[in-house]
């Protein structure tokens, strides 16, 4: 009886070993398919549509491996075998893993309003010069979109407004100059009342461009910017949040 226990036992080992391996094979596979899409669009190997489709294939292919994980963390618990027990939850914490990050995209993008140009100015938005070309050249339009697009703004970002510095001009323009370059953006253009500069994303190589517009007024310099996509529809909150981090940059550099 013992000796059939063992045997037993020995061979449950062996199936959990086994199942876990095959997880994390399929942990590996999602993990490269899941990283290669951005750098296989930005190579213009695939269409944007094909790149999304192998993020969403390795996140399936993740959660299959996280499901064989928690087979063999089963099978493992059953012949109380501790090594089976550990590859299969590192599986498992793989698999979730990398689901987390397109779970986390898809969660933001259902918080954030299905717009992609932002501005602090909705009235009079700072306009496109130096970027005309390019963005003619892009799916998205280079004139601010209007009302509707406004509408959602301030529904979704009402607390995004121009921020207003008590500083001379010049010093306000070489501030911003030097945040764009310190950012990594391409700048277009530098003018007396602002820039133009372009941000490439890091994954995916999304363009995003950005006018930075500078007038004078009887409080102090008034800083208005807009930063919109050349693709997409929703930019999952992007530009409201380059806008936000740019301004709260610039002010503590000009406070400084």
């Amino acid at each position: 009886m013992t000796s059939h226990r063992s045997l037993s036992t020995h061979k449950g080992q062996g199936v959990a070993f086994k199942v876990a391996i095959a997880g994390s094979i399929l942990a590996g596979l999602a993990a490269l398919s899941m990283a290669g899409a951005g750098p296989a669009y930005r190579l213009e190997m695939l269409s944007l549509g094909e790149a999304f489709s192998m993020l969403r294939y390795g996140a399936l292919v993740a959660l299959a491996a996280a499901g064989l994980g928690a087979v063999s963390l089963l099978i493992a618990a059953f012949t109380r075998r501790t090594l089976p027990a550990l590859l299969a939850a590192l599986v498992i914490l793989a698999g979730l893993a990398l689901v987390a990050v397109p779970w986390q995209q898809l969660q933001q993008a259902r918080t954030v309003p299905p717009i992609h140009d932002i501005t602090t100015d909705l009235e009079d938005p700072p306009a496109f010069e130096a970027l005309v070309e390019a963005r003619e050249a892009a799916p998205n339009a280079v004139t601010y979109p209007g009302a509707a697009t406004a509408k959602q703004q301030r529904e979704g970002y009402p607390s995004l407004q121009p921020l207003v510095l008590e500083a001379p001009l010049s010093s306000v323009r070489e501030a911003i100059e030097a945040l764009a370059r310190e950012a990594g953006w391409e700048i277009a253009a530098v003018r007396d009342d602002g820039l133009e500069a372009t941000d490439t994303t890091f994954w995916f190589g999304f363009k995003d461009d950005v006018v930075i517009r500078l007038r004078e007024t009887d409080r102090g310099v008034r800083v208005d910017m807009r930063s919109a996509s050349r693709l997409g529809t929703s930019d999952v909150g992007t530009n409201a949040a380059r806008i936000r981090a740019t301004l709260e940059a610039l002010e503590a550099r000009v406070g400084e």
